[in-house]
């Protein structure tokens, strides 16, 4: 429950998925800072497939096909999209914002993984498809230099 919750950030009140991404956030910039950009790709890894393990546990014992309190999957897909930008403050505040755009809005395929993909793998998909989404765009702004000065 610690992990899935992300040490009980998703218990917070109204929008836990949006608390869950804002949490991810000085997490992802002490691993950058001190492990760089593969460190931070490893961790995402990692907390993918102990999301996948943590997401499928909570659901289970709560007979709640998708609890709202789990967030670790908002953790895994915001460190994803984080991988592009630099350490920038800026850019991190356009990672947090594509990224809770594109989870909320859920184009296809992360529609579609959330209807039909079950258990913790479904849990995780459905963000980790829309983080894809959002790391491309902030790639694109990144590369036509848009996000104001800053540059990957």
């Amino acid at each position: 429950m610690l992990l899935a919750t992300w040490f009980g950030t998703g218990l917070l009140p109204i929008t836990p998925g949006t608390w869950g991404s804002l949490a991810a956030l000085p997490f992802a910039w002490a691993i950058r800072s001190h492990l760089g950009t593969a460190g931070l790709a490893v961790a995402t890894v990692i907390a993918f497939t102990i999301g996948w393990w943590a997401a499928a546990t909570v659901a289970k014992a709560s007979a709640i096909e998708d609890p709202g309190a789990v967030v670790i999957d908002e953790v895994a897909a915001q460190w994803l999209v984080l991988l592009p930008a630099p350490l920038d403050p800026l850019a991190y505040a356009v990672a947090f914002v594509l990224f809770r755009i594109f989870d909320i809005w859920k184009p296809w395929p992360v529609r579609w993984a959330d209807r039909h993909v079950k258990g913790g793998f479904g849990i995780m998909l459905d963000d980790l498809l829309a983080a894809v989404y959002a790391a491309a765009v902030l790639s694109g702004l990144l590369a036509i230099g848009g996000v104001s000065r800053v540059r990957s």
